[in-house]
């Protein structure tokens, strides 16, 4: 049945508030793990956590209007993509299949770092991504209206942005034209501009709730599965509708139901093969129950990896 290994991103290096930074531990400590274990479809799946990659401070004040945290961030996502690439070759040799990789983190900033890392341990691979966010994280320093970095990774990992950041995460990682932004209700208007004129195909909240909304994500990953080695699935847990209790930083309304997100993973999941998945974003937040947070990331850990 293969493996999975799990990889902690303890960063909130990218905004203007901390907390994200806490995101694997409090999953851990949530039960998460277990949950795992007790999904029916990862039954017979090896999980092996390798814990977090290095990260001290995990947040930091910064005022700079365009990138907030920038040389910390380049230093870390580095960092994360070396933890990444050797929790993916840690379970065989020359060869082998690589575990698939769960990313717990963490700011968005963690899923160019995980592509990195995917990419380092298979160089000659070329790789898909679905971005599932409330928000596109598709802004650059030049159109930020925040200067938080964690609303530049989908960006970065393209190949857009400033020089030291697309660096940091080896970009592009991902080619426009294999990316898709799903949910997106919260979009700078520059930063709407850009995904509009880019190849980056756009799957709204609403549209996911439709059976042509789902019928199109099928044929959307079907021509991405037909010329790439597989796809990595970014997933801002923010992306949830925040009617459904989910801890996190930055919850929206009108957002993707989780049982319309778990129908739209497990039809990328049957339409191609999925090498990694990253709920992000997670953070305690008062009056909201963690170990609820917990189960509902199991089940979208299920649709993806099962």
């Amino acid at each position: 049945m293969g493996s999975i290994a799990i990889v902690g991103s303890p960063t909130a290096l990218g905004g203007h508030f901390s907390g994200m930074e806490h995101g694997p531990r409090l999953l851990r400590d949530a039960g998460l793990i277990d949950l795992l274990a007790a999904r029916p479809g990862l039954a017979g799946q090896t999980i092996v956590d390798h814990g977090d990659a290095p990260n001290d401070p995990g947040w930091a004040a910064d005022e700079d209007p365009r990138a907030k945290n920038r040389a910390l961030i380049a230093a870390y996502l580095p960092r994360l993509a070396e933890h990444v690439e050797r929790a993916v070759r840690s379970d065989g040799g020359a060869g082998a299949e690589h575990p698939r990789l769960l990313i717990l983190g963490g700011d968005c900033t963690s899923h160019s770092g995980a592509l990195a890392g995917l990419k380092r341990a298979t160089p000659a691979a070329r790789y898909a991504i679905a971005w599932f966010d409330a928000h596109g994280d598709f802004n650059t320093p030049d159109t930020t209206p925040s200067g938080n970095v964690w609303g530049m990774p989908f960006a970065m990992l393209l190949g857009r942005g400033d020089a030291d950041l697309v660096d940091a995460c080896d970009g592009p990682t991902v080619l426009e034209e294999d990316a898709a932004l799903l949910g997106g209700q919260v979009l700078d208007e520059d930063e709407s501009r850009m995904l509009a004129a880019s190849p980056v195909s756009h799957f709204g909240a609403g549209m996911l709730q439709t059976e042509a909304g789902l019928a199109a994500l099928k044929g959307w990953a079907e021509v991405v599965d037909a010329r790439c080695d597989g796809i990595y699935i970014a997933f801002d847990l923010d992306a949830i509708d925040a009617a459904d209790g989910v801890a996190v930083a930055m919850p929206e309304p009108e957002g993707i139901p989780t049982a319309t997100a778990i129908a739209a993973l497990r039809v990328i999941a049957r339409a191609a093969r999925v090498v990694g998945f990253g709920p992000t974003a997670t953070m305690a937040r008062d009056g909201l129950d963690l170990r609820h947070h917990a189960r509902i990331v199991a089940q979208l850990t299920e649709a993806a990896l099962g």
